[in-house]
């Protein structure tokens, strides 16, 4: 297991190397035909950051491994919302704006209980087994659409979300095109060496493909919301760092799931997995309720600790439940 162990390690390098890169390589494309940085920020650094999230599930699901698919995006949007939301507000205190509290928590909610719905056939339609179909691919994507339609009518918000975005270095051609081809490469061998020795290693241990998705692959694949999100934290970017965890959510659920199910459904849900889409609902509503508690519209050291005391709650659950 050794050798599959360290695969797993040079397969998130690649992985978070190659989002690194395709970032990059698109945002100095952007820039050099006078795209604005917050369009870029709100669009290609977004896509960017659940880029390892899309490429290891579009692999999984081309290969079967349904479980790998919900448990890594699922996972993923619990480790955002749990620990790399609760280690950034730790570091410093964050502010969300009323645009984002009103209108894009609610709809990160929305999704996660759109796809709830769309996976329990059985409990909702009375069907004879859950699964996301091509068909619920496309409504996700839909909304996706719907998501990107709305972020392209606010890219002339005059809030101070402009200033927190770094800004864009331009580079050559050549250099730009080879940013982007290396990029696109990293992250197809990257995910696919993170998926082959991840199954491997669960099928030594007798450890569930879900689990594996949970916690392995939820976790690799988070690193690029983890660097962006604290990194904005401690420069006291406070919009960058909450618009990043809820915008990754969204993505996540709406994008990757959506063409996952689209390109590879159906895709069989395990009703387990239920309990951990109830966590994720609960986790982004604790943030609409913590904007009204303590400093109002902020979320104070003190909820970033109660979501990170959440984090470790549930992997001691997963632990002595799910292994």
């Amino acid at each position: 297991m050794v050798l599959e162990s360290i695969l797993i390690v040079v397969g998130f390098v690649m992985l978070i190397k190659g989002a690194d890169f395709l970032v990059n390589g698109a945002s100095s494309l952007a820039k050099r035909y006078n795209v604005s940085d917050i369009a870029i920020g709100l669009t290609v650094v977004a896509m960017g950051t659940s880029a390892p999230e899309l490429v290891v599930n579009l692999i999984s699901g081309s290969n079967g491994h349904n479980d790998v698919v919900f448990g890594n995006i699922i996972g993923s949007n619990i480790f955002n919302m749990f620990l790399i939301l609760g280690i950034s507000s730790v570091i410093y205190p964050l502010t969300v704006q009323k645009n984002a509290l009103w209108k894009e928590v609610p709809y990160s909610l929305i999704a996660t209980i759109v796809l709830f719905i769309l996976v329990n056939d059985q409990l909702i339609f009375g069907s004879a087994s859950n699964s996301a179909s091509v068909w619920d691919g496309a409504i996700l994507l839909v909304m996706f659409v719907g998501f990107l339609y709305y972020v392209f009518q606010n890219m002339t918000r005059t809030d101070d979300s402009a200033g927190d975005l770094d800004e864009i270095e331009m580079y050559g051609s050549l250099k730009t095109a080879l940013m982007i081809i290396f990029g696109i490469a990293g992250l197809a061998f990257g995910g696919q060496l993170i998926v082959d020795n991840s199954i491997v290693i669960a099928h030594h241990f007798d450890i569930s493909e879900k689990v594996i998705g949970l916690t392995i692959l939820a976790a690799g694949t988070s690193l690029p919301e983890l660097a962006t999100t604290a990194v904005a934290a401690f420069h006291k970017k406070s919009d960058l760092a909450v618009g990043n965890i809820v915008g990754s959510n969204i993505f996540n659920i709406l994008l990757v799931l959506g063409a996952t199910a689209l390109f590879n459904g159906p895709l069989a849900f395990d009703i387990d997995l239920n309990l951990d889409l109830y966590i994720i609902m609960i986790g982004t509503f604790m943030l609409f309720l913590f904007m009204f508690t303590l400093q109002k519209y902020k979320l104070d050291r003190a909820e970033g600790a109660l979501y990170l005391l959440g984090f470790v709650a549930y992997i001691v659950f997963l632990y002595f439940n799910r292994l």
